[in-house]
Protein backbone atom coordinates (compact mmCIF):
# COMPACT_ATOMS: atom_id res chain seq x y z
CA UNK A 1 0.00 0.00 0.00
CA UNK A 2 1.49 3.41 -0.96
CA UNK A 3 2.26 5.86 1.85
CA UNK A 4 -0.24 8.71 2.26
CA UNK A 5 1.15 12.16 1.52
CA UNK A 6 1.30 14.40 4.57
CA UNK A 7 2.23 18.04 5.15
CA UNK A 8 4.41 17.40 8.22
CA UNK A 9 6.15 14.37 9.70
CA UNK A 10 3.82 12.45 12.03
CA UNK A 11 4.89 10.93 15.34
CA UNK A 12 2.53 8.82 17.42
CA UNK A 13 2.76 9.03 21.22
CA UNK A 14 1.39 5.65 22.27
CA UNK A 15 0.86 4.59 25.87
CA UNK A 16 -1.08 2.21 28.09
CA UNK A 17 -1.49 5.18 30.45
CA UNK A 18 -2.14 8.84 29.59
CA UNK A 19 0.80 9.22 27.19
CA UNK A 20 2.32 12.37 28.70
CA UNK A 21 5.80 10.87 28.97
CA UNK A 22 5.95 9.78 25.33
CA UNK A 23 4.63 13.15 24.21
CA UNK A 24 7.22 14.97 26.35
CA UNK A 25 10.01 12.92 24.78
CA UNK A 26 8.69 13.75 21.31
CA UNK A 27 8.45 17.45 22.15
CA UNK A 28 11.99 17.53 23.54
CA UNK A 29 13.34 15.71 20.50
CA UNK A 30 11.54 17.67 17.80
CA UNK A 31 12.65 20.94 19.39
CA UNK A 32 16.13 20.10 18.08
CA UNK A 33 14.84 20.42 14.52
CA UNK A 34 14.52 24.19 14.48
CA UNK A 35 12.08 25.57 11.95
CA UNK A 36 10.48 22.20 11.22
CA UNK A 37 6.86 21.35 12.01
CA UNK A 38 5.83 17.94 13.36
CA UNK A 39 2.40 16.53 13.99
CA UNK A 40 2.09 14.61 17.25
CA UNK A 41 -0.80 12.22 17.72
CA UNK A 42 -1.29 11.05 21.30
CA UNK A 43 -2.98 7.64 21.69
CA UNK A 44 -3.48 6.84 25.39
CA UNK A 45 -4.83 3.81 27.25
CA UNK A 46 -3.75 1.16 24.74
CA UNK A 47 -4.59 -2.10 26.49
CA UNK A 48 -4.94 -4.88 23.88
CA UNK A 49 -3.28 -6.38 20.81
CA UNK A 50 -6.06 -5.30 18.44
CA UNK A 51 -5.39 -1.66 19.33
CA UNK A 52 -1.67 -2.16 18.74
CA UNK A 53 -2.28 -3.68 15.32
CA UNK A 54 -4.58 -0.85 14.31
CA UNK A 55 -2.09 1.82 15.45
CA UNK A 56 0.87 0.27 13.63
CA UNK A 57 -1.13 -0.22 10.44
CA UNK A 58 -2.27 3.40 10.53
CA UNK A 59 1.28 4.57 11.27
CA UNK A 60 2.48 2.62 8.24
CA UNK A 61 -0.01 4.47 6.03
CA UNK A 62 1.31 7.86 7.17
CA UNK A 63 4.97 6.82 7.28
CA UNK A 64 4.81 7.82 10.96
CA UNK A 65 7.19 7.11 13.79
CA UNK A 66 5.72 5.43 16.89
CA UNK A 67 7.14 6.55 20.23
CA UNK A 68 5.66 4.43 23.00
CA UNK A 69 5.62 4.08 26.77
CA UNK A 70 4.03 0.69 27.33
CA UNK A 71 4.77 -1.41 30.43
CA UNK A 72 3.07 -4.63 29.34
CA UNK A 73 5.76 -7.01 27.98
CA UNK A 74 3.16 -8.66 25.74
CA UNK A 75 2.09 -5.37 24.16
CA UNK A 76 5.70 -4.20 23.76
CA UNK A 77 6.53 -7.45 21.99
CA UNK A 78 3.51 -7.09 19.73
CA UNK A 79 4.48 -3.52 18.84
CA UNK A 80 7.96 -4.70 17.79
CA UNK A 81 6.65 -7.64 15.74
CA UNK A 82 3.97 -5.59 14.01
CA UNK A 83 6.38 -2.70 13.33
CA UNK A 84 8.84 -5.08 11.67
CA UNK A 85 6.01 -6.52 9.58
CA UNK A 86 4.79 -3.07 8.47
CA UNK A 87 8.22 -1.41 8.24
CA UNK A 88 7.37 1.23 10.86
CA UNK A 89 10.02 3.05 12.87
CA UNK A 90 9.44 2.68 16.62
CA UNK A 91 11.04 4.09 19.77
CA UNK A 92 10.58 2.24 23.07
CA UNK A 93 10.98 4.88 25.80
CA UNK A 94 10.52 2.72 28.91
CA UNK A 95 11.60 -0.75 27.86
CA UNK A 96 15.41 -0.32 27.77
CA UNK A 97 15.46 1.52 31.11
CA UNK A 98 13.22 -1.06 32.78
CA UNK A 99 15.42 -3.85 31.47
CA UNK A 100 18.62 -2.12 32.59
CA UNK A 101 17.31 -1.74 36.15
CA UNK A 102 16.08 -5.31 36.17
CA UNK A 103 19.46 -6.65 34.98
CA UNK A 104 21.46 -4.43 37.34
CA UNK A 105 19.46 -4.96 40.52
CA UNK A 106 17.61 -8.22 40.04
CA UNK A 107 14.40 -6.42 40.90
CA UNK A 108 11.24 -7.22 38.97
CA UNK A 109 9.03 -4.40 37.61
CA UNK A 110 5.34 -4.23 38.47
CA UNK A 111 4.44 -3.89 34.78
CA UNK A 112 1.38 -1.90 35.79
CA UNK A 113 0.29 1.12 33.75
CA UNK A 114 -0.25 4.54 35.34
CA UNK A 115 1.81 4.09 38.53
CA UNK A 116 3.59 7.42 38.11
CA UNK A 117 0.24 9.21 37.92
CA UNK A 118 -0.95 7.34 40.99
CA UNK A 119 2.10 8.73 42.81
CA UNK A 120 1.39 12.21 41.42
CA UNK A 121 -2.19 11.96 42.71
CA UNK A 122 -0.95 11.10 46.20
CA UNK A 123 1.49 14.02 46.08
CA UNK A 124 -1.21 16.51 45.15
CA UNK A 125 -3.50 15.17 47.89
CA UNK A 126 -0.70 15.86 50.37
CA UNK A 127 -0.14 19.38 49.04
CA UNK A 128 -3.87 20.06 49.21
CA UNK A 129 -3.99 18.89 52.83
CA UNK A 130 -1.01 21.08 53.79
CA UNK A 131 -2.60 24.11 52.15
CA UNK A 132 -5.83 23.33 54.01
CA UNK A 133 -3.99 23.15 57.36
CA UNK A 134 -2.35 26.53 56.75
CA UNK A 135 -5.59 28.17 55.64
CA UNK A 136 -7.61 26.92 58.59
CA UNK A 137 -4.96 27.09 61.29
CA UNK A 138 -5.70 28.65 64.67
CA UNK A 139 -9.39 29.24 63.94
CA UNK A 140 -8.65 31.66 61.08
CA UNK A 141 -11.74 30.74 59.08
CA UNK A 142 -14.58 28.85 60.83
CA UNK A 143 -16.01 27.71 57.50
CA UNK A 144 -13.10 25.30 57.22
CA UNK A 145 -14.34 23.32 60.22
CA UNK A 146 -17.18 21.80 58.20
CA UNK A 147 -14.79 20.82 55.39
CA UNK A 148 -12.15 19.22 57.61
CA UNK A 149 -11.50 15.53 58.06
CA UNK A 150 -10.50 16.28 61.65
CA UNK A 151 -10.85 19.35 63.88
CA UNK A 152 -8.37 19.74 66.76
CA UNK A 153 -9.29 21.92 69.72
CA UNK A 154 -7.34 22.92 72.82
CA UNK A 155 -5.71 25.76 74.72
CA UNK A 156 -2.62 27.55 73.49
CA UNK A 157 0.65 25.51 73.33
CA UNK A 158 -0.91 22.05 73.17
CA UNK A 159 0.67 21.43 69.73
CA UNK A 160 -2.45 21.98 67.65
CA UNK A 161 -0.58 23.49 64.70
CA UNK A 162 2.32 20.98 64.59
CA UNK A 163 -0.22 18.15 64.77
CA UNK A 164 -2.27 19.68 61.96
CA UNK A 165 0.81 19.89 59.73
CA UNK A 166 1.99 16.38 60.62
CA UNK A 167 -1.41 14.93 59.75
CA UNK A 168 -1.55 17.01 56.58
CA UNK A 169 1.53 15.15 55.38
CA UNK A 170 -0.57 12.00 55.84
CA UNK A 171 -3.06 13.57 53.38
CA UNK A 172 -5.62 14.42 56.09
CA UNK A 173 -7.33 17.81 56.07
CA UNK A 174 -7.12 19.26 59.58
CA UNK A 175 -8.44 22.51 61.02
CA UNK A 176 -7.71 23.62 64.56
CA UNK A 177 -9.39 26.00 66.98
CA UNK A 178 -7.85 27.62 70.09
CA UNK A 179 -10.03 27.57 73.18
CA UNK A 180 -9.84 30.83 75.12
CA UNK A 181 -12.23 31.68 77.99
CA UNK A 182 -12.82 35.21 76.69
CA UNK A 183 -13.74 34.00 73.19
CA UNK A 184 -16.83 32.00 72.33
CA UNK A 185 -15.91 29.12 69.99
CA UNK A 186 -17.33 29.52 66.46
CA UNK A 187 -20.82 28.08 66.10
CA UNK A 188 -19.55 25.91 63.22
CA UNK A 189 -17.57 23.87 65.76
CA UNK A 190 -20.78 22.55 67.29
CA UNK A 191 -22.06 21.51 63.86
CA UNK A 192 -19.09 19.22 63.22
CA UNK A 193 -19.84 15.55 64.03
CA UNK A 194 -18.31 14.90 67.50
CA UNK A 195 -16.29 11.95 66.24
CA UNK A 196 -14.43 14.29 63.88
CA UNK A 197 -13.33 16.58 66.71
CA UNK A 198 -10.32 15.82 68.93
CA UNK A 199 -9.70 17.69 72.16
CA UNK A 200 -6.18 18.14 73.56
CA UNK A 201 -5.55 18.50 77.29
CA UNK A 202 -2.26 18.80 79.15
CA UNK A 203 -0.95 18.77 82.70
CA UNK A 204 -1.08 22.39 84.00
CA UNK A 205 2.50 22.26 85.33
CA UNK A 206 3.76 20.95 82.01
CA UNK A 207 1.90 23.73 80.22
CA UNK A 208 3.37 26.27 82.64
CA UNK A 209 6.90 25.10 81.73
CA UNK A 210 6.14 25.28 78.00
CA UNK A 211 4.60 28.74 78.19
CA UNK A 212 7.35 30.10 80.43
CA UNK A 213 9.96 28.90 77.96
CA UNK A 214 7.98 30.48 75.14
CA UNK A 215 7.88 33.84 76.92
CA UNK A 216 11.65 33.77 77.46
CA UNK A 217 12.24 33.09 73.77
CA UNK A 218 10.07 36.12 73.00
CA UNK A 219 12.12 38.20 75.46
CA UNK A 220 9.25 38.57 77.94
CA UNK A 221 9.03 37.92 81.67
CA UNK A 222 7.74 34.46 82.59
CA UNK A 223 5.56 36.12 85.21
CA UNK A 224 3.10 37.25 82.53
CA UNK A 225 -0.51 36.07 82.84
CA UNK A 226 0.08 33.72 79.90
CA UNK A 227 2.18 31.47 82.14
CA UNK A 228 0.32 32.12 85.40
CA UNK A 229 -0.84 28.87 87.02
CA UNK A 230 -4.22 30.25 88.02
CA UNK A 231 -4.83 31.43 84.46
CA UNK A 232 -3.70 28.06 83.05
CA UNK A 233 -6.09 26.18 85.36
CA UNK A 234 -8.91 28.47 84.29
CA UNK A 235 -8.17 27.89 80.57
CA UNK A 236 -7.97 24.11 80.99
CA UNK A 237 -11.25 23.96 82.88
CA UNK A 238 -12.91 26.06 80.21
CA UNK A 239 -11.50 23.85 77.45
CA UNK A 240 -12.63 20.73 79.28
CA UNK A 241 -16.15 22.11 79.49
CA UNK A 242 -16.25 22.74 75.71
CA UNK A 243 -14.95 19.23 74.99
CA UNK A 244 -17.53 17.65 77.32
CA UNK A 245 -20.23 19.71 75.64
CA UNK A 246 -19.18 18.41 72.21
CA UNK A 247 -18.65 14.84 73.51
CA UNK A 248 -15.47 14.51 71.46
CA UNK A 249 -12.49 12.20 72.12
CA UNK A 250 -9.89 13.78 74.41
CA UNK A 251 -6.14 13.12 74.39
CA UNK A 252 -3.78 14.11 77.20
CA UNK A 253 -0.62 15.29 75.41
CA UNK A 254 1.43 15.93 78.57
CA UNK A 255 4.13 13.33 77.96
CA UNK A 256 3.45 12.46 74.35
CA UNK A 257 5.53 13.26 71.30
CA UNK A 258 3.76 14.75 68.28
CA UNK A 259 4.12 11.43 66.45
CA UNK A 260 2.45 9.49 69.27
CA UNK A 261 -0.50 11.86 69.51
CA UNK A 262 -0.82 11.86 65.72
CA UNK A 263 -0.87 8.06 65.78
CA UNK A 264 -3.86 8.10 68.14
CA UNK A 265 -5.66 10.64 65.96
CA UNK A 266 -4.95 8.55 62.87
CA UNK A 267 -6.63 5.59 64.59
CA UNK A 268 -9.66 7.78 65.30
CA UNK A 269 -9.69 8.90 61.68
CA UNK A 270 -9.54 5.34 60.38
CA UNK A 271 -12.51 4.42 62.56
CA UNK A 272 -14.32 7.49 61.23
CA UNK A 273 -13.79 6.31 57.66
CA UNK A 274 -15.02 2.83 58.53
CA UNK A 275 -18.09 4.29 60.26
CA UNK A 276 -18.90 6.49 57.26
CA UNK A 277 -18.44 3.59 54.85
CA UNK A 278 -20.75 1.43 56.97
CA UNK A 279 -23.39 4.16 57.05
CA UNK A 280 -23.25 4.45 53.26
CA UNK A 281 -23.83 0.73 52.93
Amino acid sequence: MPKKKIKAPVIYAVSDSVGETAESVIRATTSQFVGETFETVRIPYVRDIDQVDQIIEEAAEYNAIVCYTVVSPQLRERIVDKAVEKDVQIVDVLGPMVKAIENSTGLLPKNKAGLVHSLDHEYFKRVEAVEFAVKYDDGKNPMGLLKADIVIIGVSRTSKTPLSMYLAHKKIKVANVPLVPELQPPEELFKVPPYKVVGLLIDPYKLNDIRSARLKIMGLEDTAEYADMKRIQEELEYAKGIMYRIHCPIINVSNRAIEETAGIILEYHQRNLEREAKNRD
